[in-house]
């Protein structure tokens, strides 16, 4: 069997093999031990998890987040989902084939239920994410006892996926470190405050009338948590995107491509292609090259991309062509991906006919926005029991947000305790709407035209709230407004003043600096370029092909050092001699060729219109579309015809879609009857509510 771990990256150490055995379909295999049914499958190279029971289609893993059930496998007899189950030795894992059979249970078979375990708490805290650590710690800090509760075998959520590092304030949300270093931090400063007891591996379930939280510890024992406060901190799903082909393996919501890459450290593609030119699918595809991973392309519907400059920059001088205006039409393949195809849209989003292309991959990564998981928060809501909401659960935006969101509403949980006599300062406020808000204009970008000393080059021309490069000059020559960090950064020194420590250009989230030095050869000056990739790529005396920020080729030049500074923190600077008229222009290093972007000789249609929109039940498109054109207005109905909405994922993926056919068919929205929401936020054993032992429930 193929190994398809990642045996070198730049940034994540490589871990020591400590492996276990374990069968699929009765073939015996290797995993790591501590990593998830998915992660040894798909390191395996196993794609396909199990055949759909309405279609037999193929399954595979989609978000590697427990919210869908795409990656269903039986593992000892019992139906699990792969991406939230740990791989154990010997365990026996195969497909789940066809409808799950009901276990055999002797009517004389005694059963002895046991009582349901409650737990009074001042604080409830669902997600162990950024905004939930940090709110936390600010408890913790001052005495409060808590119980953070979190799904996931690792507090850190989408932190311990991003290798990047941060934008934000400095001061505020360790702006400047990387999202995998800052989840270690919080959870360091966690356990440091005994006050919060944390449950990992453990499912909030619901709220419930009564006020109480039914919650699933560790995957066995039901308990009912009735806390003063609930602090709801779970962060967001991925939306779900209707094309054909959107179910084969090999489409992966961004999180699960992340989560495979940069925490199991899997490399699930050989040649990706992207959708959403967001800051989520932008820094996924930065990730992949890091991997590894040849990025074939990544499509936007909109004219321009909606995350940030520089993320976008860094991808294209990277060699990954950008195509806005575009839309995907359809995945291609039998049992899994093997091409995909897109088109331009026109000024009303639909596709222009005769502009077809297709490109010829293995996967696609969806990343086209995410939705707030605030169901628990509403329904503490509804049930009068006072709760707050932090993090990407209240408003989308980038982790940065978050970690400050968090403090914000730890202090004043606080303080409607009564634990604390300071309100929130005002600052702190401004803050936070300042790390929330979203990608302002771009400006020219303005190039140094002196031929003398040193001149620090900075590419960053948008205005977005990132401060560390003002902190990185010891002489303070790089500033940005502290009153509002959205400001641009600007060199204030001469060309005499910097002394080349070359912090900026390591330092910089975005990659967005550069530095020249004219002092030795003024014709010939010495270009320092970030540089984030495995040291052994390059060498001096390689010849690279250097490019400005809109990706288009200078020239190709001889490297003629590599190196780090103490202050890197993994970043390389490859350092180039440049002729003076395009050195300032540099701004970075291609990465991959560019025959791996070339587009097939014939766009390949799809065969059939087979567009799922309800992932469990694999319901198409057409299937709601003639249900809504004979006058079915209430979702209920349209599920108790269909069966959509009514897998597994409890409408998690398939609401927003089934209200945009809505949309699209003309039926306003005030007329739409959406789905009656689930008491369960995900599938529990009927045993764990009655309190039974595995034994008892056999």
């Amino acid at each position: 069997m193929a190994d398809f771990r990642i045996k070198q990256h730049p940034i994540l150490p490589i871990p020591e093999e400590k492996t276990i055995e374990f069968t699929w379909q009765g073939k015996k295999l290797t995993a790591r031990a501590g990593e998830t049914i998915a992660a040894a499958l798909m390191a395996n190279g196993i794609r396909i998890f199990g055949y759909h029971p309405k279609d037999h289609s193929p399954l595979g893993i989609f978000c590697a987040n427990g919210q869908c059930s795409q990656c269903m496998v039986m593992a000892n007899g019992k139906p699990v989902k792969s991406c939230m189950e740990l791989i154990q030795p010997e365990m026996r894992v195969s497909p789940a084939e066809g409808l799950p059979e009901l276990p055999k249970i002797s009517p004389a078979a005694p059963v002895h239920p046991a009582p349901i375990r409650e737990i009074d708490i001042p604080v409830l805290i669902v997600g162990g994410g950024p905004a939930g650590l940090s709110a936390a710690i600010e408890l913790g800090r001052r005495g409060i006892r808590a119980l953070l509760v979190d799904d996931k075998h690792r507090l850190g959520g989408k932190l311990v996926l991003q290798t990047h590092r941060f934008f934000g304030s400095t001061d505020a949300v360790y702006a400047g470190t990387r999202g995998i270093d800052i989840a270690t931090r919080l959870e360091e400063e966690l356990r440091a405050v005994p006050e919060v007891e944390i449950w990992l591996h453990s499912t909030c379930l619901a709220v419930f009338s009564d006020r109480k939280v039914g919650i699933l510890k560790e995957g066995e024992e039901y308990i009912l948590v009735k806390p003063e406060i609930i602090l709801v901190a779970t962060g967001a799903r991925e939306k779900f995107l209707a094309f054909r082909g959107n179910t084969l393996p090999g489409v992966y919501g961004a999180g699960a491509f992340q989560t495979l890459v940069n925490r199991d450290l899997v490399k699930p593609a050989e040649k990706l292609f992207i959708v959403g030119g967001g800051n989520v699918g932008l820094i996924a595809g930065y990730h992949a090259l890091q991997a590894g991973i040849g990025v074939v392309g990544l499509v936007e519907a909109l004219p321009e991309c909606g995350g940030y400059k520089v993320h976008k920059d860094k991808l294209i001088r990277m060699g990954v062509p950008i195509y806005t205006s575009h839309t995907i039409l359809s995945a291609n393949g039998k049992d899994r991906v093997e091409s995909v195809t897109i088109a331009e849209v026109d000024s009303e989003f639909q596709p222009v006919s005769g502009t077809e292309k297709s490109f010829a991959c293995d996967s696609v990564l969806i990343a086209v926005g995410l939705d707030p998981v605030d169901e628990f928060y509403k329904k503490a809501q509804e049930f009068g029991l006072p709760a707050y909401v932090a993090g990407d659960a209240e408003e989308i935006a980038e982790a940065s947000a978050a970690i400050f969101s968090g403090k914000i509403k730890g202090l004043e949980i606080a303080r409607s305790l009564g634990k604390e006599d300071q309100p929130v300062p005002k600052e702190w406020y401004r803050t936070g709407e300042i790390l929330k808000s979203r990608p302002g204009p771009a400006h020219h970008e303005e190039l140094p035209e002196t031929g003398v000393g040193v001149a620090p080059v900075i590419h960053c021309t948008q205005e977005i709230p990132c401060d560390p490069c003002s902190s990185l000059c010891s002489h303070g020559l790089i500033e940005i407004d502290k009153s509002d960090i959205r400001s641009v950064p600007k060199f204030i020194g001469n060309n005499y003043c910097c002394e080349v420590c070359e912090r900026c250009v390591a330092g910089c989230p975005g990659l967005a600096i550069t530095l020249v030095d004219y002092r030795a050869n003024p014709t010939l000056p010495v270009v320092s370029i970030p540089y984030e990739f495995t040291r052994e790529a390059l060498h001096k005396d390689d010849r690279v092909t250097v490019e400005d920020t809109e990706g288009n080729a200078l020239a190709d030049l001889e490297i003629i050092g590599v190196h780090s500074i103490p202050t890197s923190d993994r970043t390389m600077i490859v350092q180039v001699q440049a002729p003076a008229d395009i050195a300032p222009r540099i701004a970075g290093i291609r990465i991959q060729t560019q025959a791996i972007t070339e587009p097939m000789d014939e766009y390949v249609p799809h065969l059939s219109d087979d567009t799922i929109v309800c992932r469990c039940e694999h319901i198409t498109a057409g299937e709601i579309r003639a249900l809504i054109r004979k006058g079915y207005t209430d979702m209920n109905e349209i599920k108790i015809v269909t069966r959509a909405g009514m897998g597994a994922c409890g409408a998690k993926t398939c609401d927003a879609l089934i209200h945009r056919l809505f949309r699209e068919e003309g039926v306003p929205s005030d007329k739409v009857v959406d789905y009656t929401k689930r008491p369960l936020f995900v599938e529990v054993p009927l045993e764990k509510f009655a309190g039974l032992k595995p034994a008892d429930g056999e």
